[in-house]
């Protein structure tokens, strides 16, 4: 346990609580304006095993939103968000994918995970996570609704059953009107993230 661990059990947690926060295996799917910020998260609050894919480089663009910096730009995401990720708790173990999801490759993906972050912006990769995973143990929680700057007050969590849950509006796509802008994308995430250390919590 390193000097961070150590504060976060001795401030905030319960030894029971904080043994199953840094037990718990996670996967994010995307490493976006969500993922990336729900990982963030999550590190800070003590979580240590990730399992995370996004096939996607770091634009100039992504830095609005997405834990990146100028330093990244043209680089691989997902080594750059274990990068910053590793300034924050070096005990992390994070196992880090280059790949896009396909019906082929899902199955494949999160094995060992528990929990599921579902934090793509396309509906096809949505789906992919629900249909390979939907029916099993694991926990998802998805998002819908996170863009523009507006409808704060309707961004809620919805939970379909004991093990699915969605947060955002349900209304509020990317468009040209409704970029992606962070203060939407962060309070999502941070719910998202939220809703998994409840259930490690618990």
């Amino acid at each position: 346990m390193n000097k961070f661990e150590k504060v976060l059990l001795e401030n905030y947690y319960t030894e029971k609580q904080f043994k199953k926060i840094q037990t718990m295996k996670l996967g994010i799917a995307g490493a976006g304006g969500l993922g990336s910020n729900i990982a963030h998260i999550l590190v800070r609050s003590g979580f240590k095993y990730f399992e995370i894919i996004d096939f996607d480089k770091v634009e100039l663009s992504n830095c609005n939103r997405q834990l990146y910096f100028l330093d990244d730009i043209g680089k691989i995401k997902v080594e750059c968000l274990k990068k910053n990720l590793l300034t924050i708790n070096p005990n992390i173990k994070m196992s880090v994918k280059k790949v896009r999801l396909t019906s082929e490759n899902t199955c494949d993906l999160f094995k060992d995970t528990e929990l599921l972050f579902e934090a793509f912006d396309n509906v096809t990769s949505k789906k992919l996570i629900f249909e390979q995973y939907g029916n099993t143990d694991r926990i998802i929680i998805a998002a819908s609704g996170i863009a523009g700057y507006k409808y704060n007050d309707d961004i809620k969590i919805r939970k379909i059953n004991k093990k699915h849950f969605i947060v955002g509006d349900e209304k509020t796509g990317v468009t040209t009107k409704t970029p992606p802008l962070a203060p939407k994308v962060h309070i999502c995430a941070a719910i998202m993230a939220s809703i998994a250390l409840e259930i490690a919590c618990e």
